[in-house]
């Protein structure tokens, strides 16, 4: 029997549930409608299509993550690498118990949808998180997206492979994570120290190495 009631947001929680059980690729409006109990041409009434939907789905993911970000930033030490510790552990463990909406949160198939426009800005908006716990650090500007794809393509890496079985050996996984962390902390904390030092660049001034604009 048809549910009575649907609206746009309910469509949208409908298929948060489908994501969540069947991931993005079976986020479908036939999965959807079978979930709310009506044939598909009665969603749309409520979304444009399998695109808006899934625009409407990832928005809800990005801002849900983005909101996990930022409490994990707020729970960290003042330490400098702490923020970045603490929101490496919080994108791991979003993107384990929560692969769908961790996939929605990638881009998929919204990437460079030129209707994505409050979707892009969310995004964005994430990305300055990261970009936020990375500030006590005091990277220069022009190597601040260097260090978002860093931290990004490390957790990201050790959430693809956990998620696969790709960790096939005996070693401890949560300890590997937390040392190749801390390696990219150090590593990042080193090279700005290194730029800093007297002497790197002979004939030089301080930071006349430094590209004038931004990344």
């Amino acid at each position: 029997m048809p549910r009575a009631g649907l609206t746009p947001e309910r469509v949208v929680d409908l298929a948060l549930g489908v994501l969540d059980d069947d991931g993005w690729d079976g986020m479908t409006l036939a999965a959807v409608a079978g979930r709310a109990g009506v044939a598909v041409p009665s969603l749309y009434k409520h979304v444009r299509g399998l695109p808006d939907l899934r625009r409407r789905v990832a928005l809800v993911c990005v801002r849900e993550f983005d909101a996990r970000l930022r409490a994990a930033a707020g729970r960290s030490s003042r330490e400098p690498g702490d923020a970045v510790r603490a929101m490496a552990v919080t994108v791991r463990a979003y993107g384990i118990d929560h692969p769908g909406r961790y996939a929605a949160v990638q881009g998929g198939d919204w990437a460079h949808d030129p209707d994505a426009i409050e979707l892009e800005a969310a995004s964005a908006a994430a990305v300055g998180t990261i970009a936020e716990s990375l500030a006590a650090l005091d990277l220069p500007a022009d190597r601040t997206t260097d260090a978002i794809r860093a931290v990004r393509a490390l957790v990201h890496g050790f959430v693809t492979l956990q998620q696969s079985g790709g960790f096939g050996m005996p070693d401890d996984v949560e300890m590997s994570f937390t040392r190749a962390v801390d390696a990219l902390v150090a590593g990042l904390a080193a090279g700005e120290a290194t730029r800093h030092r007297p002497g790197r660049a002979e004939g030089r001034p301080p930071g006349g190495d430094r590209p004038s604009g931004q990344p």
